[in-house]
C-alpha cells in the first residue's frame, strides 16, 4: 500500500501544479474538493495510509459567510497539515485565529524574512539581510491575510505588508504559507514542499509509473470485465498512451479508431497506422471523415463553436462505429489533468473554465457507452513516462501535445480544406527545421538556451511548436511580382508543466530559415510571424 498526500481543493487554478510537485517525489496523492474529501479521509485514516494533507489556494475570502472551510477532521486525523494561501486562512481561522481582508493586496514576487528555526523552512533560504537574517522569494497571490495565530503557533516568516506570512505548530506539524511554493516563482518553492512531504510527513516515495502500469491494468480489467472497448485514436500522445494501457490490460477486448478528420498533421495518418496496427498489434479501424468533418464546419468561426462541432462530430461517429462493434461498452479517451482544469471539470468544479475540451465532460445519454478514462489524473510528464514504460517508440511519446480538434483551433477563423492543406506544410517544415538545429555555444552565451543543452535539438528544448494559419491576406513582393496572399504564426513555447509557459528565445538563424522555406515551399502564404505571448496571459493555442 502507497503512503499518500491528501490534497483538499479550494478552488484554485493551481491546485494540480501540488499535485505535480508531489508526484516528482515519487509520492501518491490525490486531489478531492474541500466539500467531498471527508470520505477519503476517513478511508485513508482507517487504512493507516494518510502520511499528510494540504490546503490549496482558492479565490474565496475566509472572511465572509459561506465560504469553503477545511473538514475539521483534517486537523484530528494526527498527521501534518500544510495552509497555502486560501489554505493557510481557514487553518488559521477555524483553529481560533483571525483573518481580515487586508488593506495592501499582494499579487506578484514578495521578499519574505523567514522568522524562527521551524523544521518546514530550517535552512532553506535565498539570500541574507545585513542582519543575518534568511530570506526567500516567493510569489503571492491575497487580499485578506492573518492577523492572529491560533494558540500554539509561532511566527515563521513575514513581509511589511504581511506581518503573519507563515506560521507554524511543529509539535502537532501543522504549517501556512501565504505564499505558493507550488509555482516555479517561488525559487525553493520544491525544496519547502519536499521537506514537508519527505521529512516531516515521512512519506515514502515509491509511486513510479513501471509500478502505476500494472496498478493500472488491474484497475482496468475489473472495472471493463469481458466488455469491449472502443478508443478515439488521434494519433496525439495521450490518446496513444491509453491505448497501449488499455490494450496491456484487455488486448483484443480494445478497438480503436482512428478518424482522419482532414485537421491532421502531414503524413500523420500513414504513422499511426503504422505504429499501432503494424508494430503493437492493436486493432485499429481508419475512418477517413475529412468530409464530413469540413462539412459540418462550413461557416463556423467562433473558437468554442470549432470545439464544439468537432467534439459533437467525434460523439456522432464513435456512436456510428460503436454499432458495428458488438458488445461495446465503454468509450476510452486519453483525457489527463490539463484538460480537466482548463474545463473546469475538476472534482468540486470551483476553478473558472478557460476553455472546453471535446474529451471533457462526459458523454450524451444516446451513445450508450461507459466512460473509461485511465490517464485522467496523470500530467502530461507522468503520460510521457508511462509510455516509456509500456513500449511505445520514444519518438512517439515525447512528441509535441497536439489538441484534439486538430487543426481546427490552429486555423484562425472558418476552417477550410486549402488551408488546412498549406497549414500542416508550414507545420511539418517548422518541426523539421527544429529538430535539425542543435544549440550551439553561441546560443548558450547568448541566454538562449542553458550551457547544459549545447547539442541538442530545439525540438527537444521546446516543450510545444506549431504553426498557426491567420484569417488575413498580406501584400508582398516575389520576384518582380506582387502577392497578395495568406499569413502563418509561429509559435514556440518553454515549459515544466503547462500550466504557465514562457515563449522561447529561438535563434534568429534559425526563424529566419523556417520563413525563407515556408515562403519559398509552401505556394500561397508570404509571410510568417513569431508569437512572443507567455502564458499566462495568453494560452498556449491560439484557440
Amino acid at each position: 500500500m502507497h503512503d499518500k498526500i491528501l490534497i483538499i481543493d479550494f478552488g484554485s487554478q493551481v491546485t494540480q501544479l501540488i499535485a505535480r510537485r508531489v508526484r516528482e517525489m515519487q509520492v501518491f496523492c490525490e486531489i478531492h474538493p474541500y466539500d467531498g474529501a471527508e470520505e477519503t479521509l476517513k478511508a485513508w485514516t482507517d487504512e493507516k495510509s494518510l502520511r499528510g494533507v494540504i490546503l490549496s489556494g482558492g479565490p474565496s475570502s475566509v472572511t465572509e459567510a459561506e465560504t469553503p472551510r477545511a473538514p475539521h477532521l483534517v486537523f484530528e486525523a494526527g498527521v501534518p497539515v500544510l495552509g497555502i494561501c486560501y489554505g493557510m486562512q481557514t487553518m488559521a481561522e477555524q483553529l481560533g485565529g483571525a483573518v481580515d481582508a487586508g488593506h495592501v493586496r499582494e499579487f506578484g514576487h514578495a521578499r519574505v524574512r523567514a522568522r524562527g528555526h521551524t523544521k518546514l523552512l530550517e535552512g532553506i533560504e535565498d539570500a541574507r539581510n545585513e542582519e543575518g537574517h534568511g530570506l526567500l522569494d516567493v510569489w503571492m497571490s491575497h487580499g485578506d491575510k492573518v492577523t492572529q495565530m491560533p494558540e500554539g503557533f509561532v511566527l515563521m516568516a513575514s513581509t511589511e505588508s504581511c506581518p503573519v506570512a507563515a506560521m507554524a505548530d511543529d509539535w502537532r506539524g501543522f504549517y501556512g504559507v501565504q505564499w505558493h511554493p507550488e509555482v516555479t516563482h517561488t525559487k525553493q518553492g520544491s525544496a519547502m514542499l519536499q521537506r514537508f512531504v519527505i521529512d516531516i510527513c515521512k512519506a515514502r516515495g515509491d509511486w513510479t509509473m513501471p509500478g502505476f502500469v500494472d496498478e493500472a491494468v488491474s484497475r482496468i480489467r475489473e472495472q471493463v470485465g469481458q466488455d469491449r472497448v472502443i478508443l478515439g485514436l488521434s494519433g496525439g500522445v495521450d490518446s496513444s498512451v491509453a491505448a497501449a494501457l488499455i490494450h496491456r490490460a484487455i488486448g483484443d477486448q480494445l478497438t480503436c479508431v482512428f478518424v482522419d478528420h482532414g485537421l491532421l498533421r502531414l503524413n500523420e495518418a500513414e504513422q499511426v497506422m503504422d505504429i499501432f496496427a503494424r508494430n503493437l498489434g492493436v486493432r485499429v479501424v481508419h475512418v477517413d471523415a475529412s468530409a464530413e468533418f469540413m462539412g459540418e464546419l462550413v461557416g463556423v468561426s467562433d473558437p468554442e463553436a470549432k470545439r464544439k462541432v468537432i467534439g459533437r462530430e467525434f460523439v456522432h461517429l464513435f456512436q456510428r462505429e460503436a454499432g458495428k462493434i458488438e458488445d461495446a461498452k465503454w468509450l476510452a479517451q486519453g483525457t489527463i489533468y490539463p484538460d480537466v482544469i482548463e474545463s473546469a471539470g475538476a472534482k468540486g468544479k470551483k476553478a473558472h473554465t478557460i476553455k472546453s475540451h471535446h474529451n471533457v465532460g462526459g458523454l450524451p445519454d444516446t451513445l450508450h457507452l461507459k466512460l473509461l478514462e485511465p490517464l485522467r489524473d496523470l500530467f502530461k510528464d507522468e503520460v510521457r513516462e508511462l509510455g516509456v514504460a509500456l513500449g511505445l517508440p520514444r519518438e512517439m511519446v515525447y512528441r509535441h501535445p497536439f489538441p484534439g480538434p486538430g487543426l481546427g483551433v490552429r486555423i484562425l477563423g472558418e476552417v477550410k480544406a486549402e488551408h488546412a492543406d498549406l497549414l500542416r506544410r508550414a507545420d511539418a517544415i517548422f518541426i523539421e527545421e527544429l529538430r535539425g538545429t542543435k544549440a550551439t555555444a553561441r546560443d548558450a552565451a547568448a541566454d538562449l538556451c542553458a550551457e547544459g543543452d549545447v547539442g541538442r535539438n530545439w525540438y527537444d528544448l521546446t516543450s510545444q511548436a506549431f504553426a498557426v494559419f491567420l484569417p488575413v491576406r498580406s501584400v508582398g513582393v516575389m520576384g518582380d511580382g506582387r502577392t497578395y496572399e495568406h499569413v502563418v504564426a509561429l509559435r514556440a513555447v518553454q515549459t515544466s508543466d503547462f500550466m504557465t509557459a514562457h515563449w522561447a528565445h529561438l535563434p534568429h538563424e534559425l526563424l529566419g530559415r523556417v520563413s525563407n522555406r515556408i515562403i519559398n515551399e509552401v505556394r500561397g502564404l508570404n509571410r510568417v510571424v513569431y508569437d512572443i505571448s507567455g502564458k499566462p496571459p495568453a494560452t498556449i493555442e491560439w484557440e
